[in-house]
């Protein structure tokens, strides 16, 4: 599509056709659905003698089922496949250049949302050169499919237009099928990838919080030994932005205690918002010295030494 003669006259234009017919054939082909834009985009590049770039907006955003749409499907395979390889590679390439040559000088709270930039802005630009050939790209495909009617039907009018209309048109099951292709993508990036990019940061809130959490309850027992009393109002400066550490003689859903340590997970930001409002505590079993440790997370999720909710 990016790769689009420029010649004079434009490529498979057929000029012994009368305006009139040529935009009779334009019309078979196109159909009722924005018969108007495409034939006012046919005739200035008709009138003008060459291929030159336009806007399109529906290029620019779903260039995929659009061509399903318009019933170009092996230029959609080729788009789907070229195309995205394309994108990917340069992505790849610039990613790999921009670790080595700058990365080490970015702090590490900017990084992912930098290379997400970088992926962003190659991908913004391929779709902007696509939404500029577009109309150029389907003009071209009509002129070819005009020509190959009157080439295998000189005389005969009725089996042009079958022909035209058989090539040509919309069908809303190739616009079903882009989206839902779409859709099975981003199923696939939900379940697959995300969870890839996830763990990690959650393994490190889950350790951020267990460790905050038992340092804290450490420093409790103590003043509990010292003072026979919960330490209610002990002031601990060990809580992160992450996590808020709280004393309490009671906590929500655990068993008889006299005295819990709470941490409750907070400000984490996607993909594992999940964890906000999780808690870790760690109670005392009155008359003993033990203290136990419970938890809301899942199994899955629950550090060693914890029981499960």
């Amino acid at each position: 599509m990016l790769f689009i003669e420029t010649d004079s006259p434009p490529p498979f234009y057929q000029e012994q056709l009368t305006p009139e017919k040529r935009q009779q054939l334009d019309k078979w082909f196109i159909s009722q659905r924005s018969q108007s834009y495409y034939l006012k985009r046919f005739e200035e590049f008709d009138k003008q003698g060459y291929l030159s770039p336009k806007w399109h907006w529906a290029a620019f955003f779903v260039t995929f089922p659009w061509l399903l749409y318009r019933k170009r499907y092996m230029d959609a395979i080729v788009y789907s496949v070229a195309g995205w390889s394309f994108i990917q590679l340069n992505v790849a390439l610039v990613l790999v250049a921009f670790e080595f040559v700058a990365m080490p000088y970015i702090a590490d709270a900017y990084q992912m949302a930098i290379r997400i930039a970088i992926a962003a802005l190659i991908w913004l630009f391929w779709s902007v050169m696509v939404a500029r050939w577009t109309d150029a790209y389907y003009y071209r495909m009509v002129r070819r499919e005009i020509a190959d009617a009157i080439n295998d039907y000189p005389r005969d009018e009725a089996a042009q237009k079958a022909h035209l209309q058989k090539e040509g048109g919309v069908s809303l099951f190739g616009l079903g099928l882009g989206f839902g292709f779409f859709a099975f993508a981003l199923m696939v990036i939900k379940v697959q990838f995300l969870p890839i990019v996830a763990k990690p940061k959650e393994n490190e809130v889950l350790f951020d919080a267990y460790d905050t959490a038992k340092t804290a309850q450490n420093r409790v027992a103590l003043a509990y030994r010292q003072t026979g009393q919960c330490p209610s109002n002990l002031p601990l400066d060990m809580g992160t932005e992450q996590v808020h550490i709280a004393i309490d003689s009671k906590a929500a859903g655990v068993p008889a205690t006299d005295c819990a340590v709470i941490a409750t997970i907070q400000n984490v930001k996607f993909p594992i918002r999940y964890l906000n409002n999780q808690t870790l505590v760690f109670y005392h079993v009155p008359d003993s010295d033990n203290w136990n440790c419970m938890t809301s997370l899942n199994k899955r999720q629950t550090p060693k030494g914890c029981n499960e909710n």
